[in-house]
């Protein structure tokens, strides 16, 4: 198949895959298409089961590259006998992966009372995230699908009792990630080069699952005298 045959299936099922992105992965040895004489990709049925499996590893586990990597590795030692798509375990697993929800579509336009329908908040506690900055809407007031996540993370929190006013920190220690990661993303998302875009993109990806282990796991380091463990 060529690339855009390939593009047009896996678009069935991840709809927000893009060439950029599955001349990346191919980029990071991912996935190795076979070329014709004149250079163009040409991708086997085994080549399409590759990519399916990478984008449902980044899609429903969040899981790094380096991670998927691995998991090809152990398939290809295996002798193509698929892998089982599991969270990365106490040495490097990214942090509530079992139980969260898929990422929904970046086209994702919610209004608010599909909102607060989805996500269980009250009005008023939907009005107070918005003071204190941690949920917005764009400036056509509707809410995408990270709004949503942060709605329902919200509701689960106040089901223990925090409030709103709990979270502002949060909010704040996203902002210092935001500024130090976008150090790091910004001169490959300046270029020209689509390539490197996406490379921006999956860098930036793979620096908010770090993140998330991180916090879990010193949040949990800290609870430890408290549950006497």
């Amino acid at each position: 198949m060529s690339i855009g045959e390939v593009l047009a299936q896996l678009r069935v099922e991840f709809p927000d895959v893009t060439i950029s992105k599955l001349r990346f992965l191919e980029a990071e040895g991912l996935v190795e298409p076979q070329r014709t004489p004149a250079g163009y990709r040409k991708y086997s049925g085994d080549d399409v089961a590759r990519l399916r499996f990478v984008l449902t590893a980044q899609r429903d586990q969040y899981l790094p590259l380096r991670v998927i990597r691995d998991q090809l590795a152990e398939w290809d030692a295996r002798g193509r006998q698929r892998p089982t798509l599991v969270a990365v375990g106490p040495g490097g697993e990214v942090p509530g992966r079992e139980a969260a929800e898929p990422v929904e579509s970046s086209e994702v336009r919610l209004g608010r009372a599909d909102l607060l329908s989805r996500s269980g908040l009250a009005e008023s506690t939907l009005a107070e995230l918005e003071r204190l900055g941690v949920l917005v809407s764009d400036p056509s007031g509707w809410y995408d699908a990270d709004a949503l996540i942060i709605a329902r993370a919200v509701a689960g929190l106040a089901a223990y009792g925090l409030e709103p006013r709990h979270l502002r920190g949060y909010r704040t220690a996203a902002d210092r990630e935001v500024g130090l990661f976008a150090q790091l993303v910004a001169p490959l998302a300046r270029q020209s080069d689509p390539a490197a875009r996406a490379r921006a993109a999956e860098t930036a990806r793979e620096l908010v699952a770090l993140s998330q282990q991180l916090h879990a796991a010193l949040v949990r380091v800290g609870l430890r005298s408290t549950l006497g463990r």
